[in-house]
C-alpha cells in the first residue's frame, strides 16, 4: 500500500479550513494530519505531525504570517513542501512567498481538480519553482514593475513550468532541434512534441519559435541564470 500524502491545512477562516479539509480527505491518496488557524500554530503543527504538504494562507494573524511560517518550516525541514492559499494574485506577496520556499499557489476559489493537481504535483516534486529562482525574481521585482508588463507575464508563466518543460525550453533557446532534444533526454521525439504542446498552451503561443523570441526579447536566461 502506497503512503498517503500527508497534508497540513493552515487557514484562519474556519469555513475555508473545513472546505479544504473535505476536499483533501475525500481523496484515497491523501490525508489531513492537522489543521492550524495561524502561522505560529502551523509551524508547531508541522514540527509535530511532519506533513508532506502544507496548504498555507498568507494573511492570518498578520498580513504575511503565512510567508513567515513557510520560512520557518522550510528552515526546520526542507523536505516539507508549502502551497500558498490566496484569494487574489497580488504579485508582491506571491513573489515573497516563492522566495520563502513556496512551491505553488492556489486561489481559494479554484476548481477541486486544480487544487488536487497542485497538491499531487508538489508532493511528486514535478513543479518547476525553486526558492533560489524565486529569490532572483523577488530581487528583480521592483525593476520589473517599472518595465513593460510583458516581463511580469513571462515570469508568471515560468513559475508554472515543470522541470522537463523548463529543460526543453532551455535547449530550444540554445538552438537544439526537437530530435536533438529527444536524443539528449533519451526519449521519443513524440514525447518532446507533446511537452512542447503543453508549453505552447501555457504561453498561449502557436509556435515554439514565438516562445523563444519572447524569452530572447526580455533576455530571460541571461537575466536570471547567468548563461
Amino acid at each position: 500500500m502506497l503512503n498517503k500524502i500527508r497534508v497540513l491545512i493552515a487557514e484562519d477562516a474556519d469555513e475555508i479550513r473545513q472546505y479544504f479539509k473535505r476536499i483533501v480527505s475525500s481523496e484515497p491518496d491523501m490525508e489531513v494530519v492537522a489543521l492550524a488557524s495561524s502561522g505560529i500554530a502551523a509551524v508547531e503543527a508541522a514540527k509535530k505531525h511532519r506533513p508532506n504538504i502544507v496548504l498555507m494562507d498568507i494573511q492570518m494573524e498578520n498580513s504575511t504570517a503565512g510567508i513567515q511560517a513557510i520560512q520557518e518550516i522550510k528552515r526546520w525541514d526542507p523536505e516539507v513542501k508549502s502551497i500558498i492559499l490566496t484569494i487574489h494574485n497580488r504579485d508582491d506577496l506571491l513573489y515573497q512567498a516563492y522566495a520563502a520556499g513556496a512551491m505553488d499557489y492556489i486561489v481559494k476559489t479554484s476548481k477541486t481538480e486544480d487544487i488536487l493537481k497542485s497538491i499531487r504535483a508538489a508532493a511528486s516534486n514535478t513543479l518547476m519553482v525553486r526558492p533560489e529562482i524565486a529569490s532572483k525574481i523577488l530581487g528583480e521585482c521592483k525593476r520589473v514593475e517599472s518595465q513593460q508588463g510583458m516581463v511580469k507575464d513571462v515570469l508568471k508563466v515560468m513559475m508554472k513550468i515543470t522541470n522537463m518543460e523548463f529543460e526543453i525550453i532551455k535547449l530550444s533557446y540554445d538552438g537544439y532541434t526537437y530530435r536533438q532534444i529527444a536524443e539528449q533526454r533519451n526519449v521519443e521525439e513524440t514525447t518532446i512534441r507533446s511537452e512542447i504542446h503543453r508549453i505552447l498552451m501555457k504561453f498561449e503561443k502557436r509556435r515554439m519559435k514565438d516562445v523563444i523570441c519572447l524569452l530572447r526579447e526580455i533576455n530571460f536566461f541571461e537575466l536570471f541564470f547567468d548563461t
